[in-house]
């Protein structure tokens, strides 16, 4: 039911780990929705994505907030009106996908944004996202208490402490992971 796939996205969306999407080809309504619930999207030159949701007589409510946050109010409500197909090269530059590599290379570059994270410490990295949600709606005096709060509380961690000596030390921290 429509409940229940909105608390997929939200379960993805709200993830304390980062998602990242691998697009192989089209994404259309809740394709869209889908890998707009995850954090860094990494899709193909050839795919193509649309909201087509206006086509059949319905819209895309349970994606929206998902698509608005990453497109905008303007870019997000033209596309859910028209319906319109939009390709890979003008969904990066809308802000709908984050990389586009050729068919070949989407293993690589997924490959790359994992080893880009892979870097960032676990509780960091969770935080980070918890980060953008809080702070997002806000304006910079309004985020202050928060972020102050938030950095005083990393800062005194032991996964900082930890990456602190290991940067000064020259060496990977520990929580440092790689891929298999």
């Amino acid at each position: 039911n429509a409940l229940e796939m909105g608390r997929l996205f939200h379960r993805i969306y709200d993830f304390p780990k980062p998602v990242v999407a691998r697009v192989p080809g089209p994404a259309i309504g809740g394709g869209v929705g889908l890998m707009t619930a995850c954090d860094v999207i990494v899709a193909v030159e050839s795919a193509f994505f649309s909201f087509s949701e206006v086509r059949l007589g319905i819209v895309p409510a349970l994606i929206s907030p998902f698509c608005i946050r990453r497109l905008g109010v303007a870019k997000a409500r033209k596309l859910f009106l028209t319906g319109e197909k939009i390709t890979a090269p003008v969904a990066r530059e809308l802000g709908l996908v984050d990389e586009v590599t050729a068919e070949a290379d989407l293993d690589d570059g997924v490959n790359r944004v994992l080893d880009a994270l892979l870097q960032g410490a676990p509780g960091a990295l969770a935080a980070a996202k918890n980060l953008v949600n809080e702070v997002a709606h806000l304006s910079p005096s309004e985020a202050l208490p928060f972020t102050a709060d938030l950095l005083a509380k990393l800062r005194a961690s032991e996964e900082a402490r930890e990456g602190m000596t290991a940067f000064l030390e020259k060496r990977p921290p520990s929580w440092k992971a790689t891929r298999d």
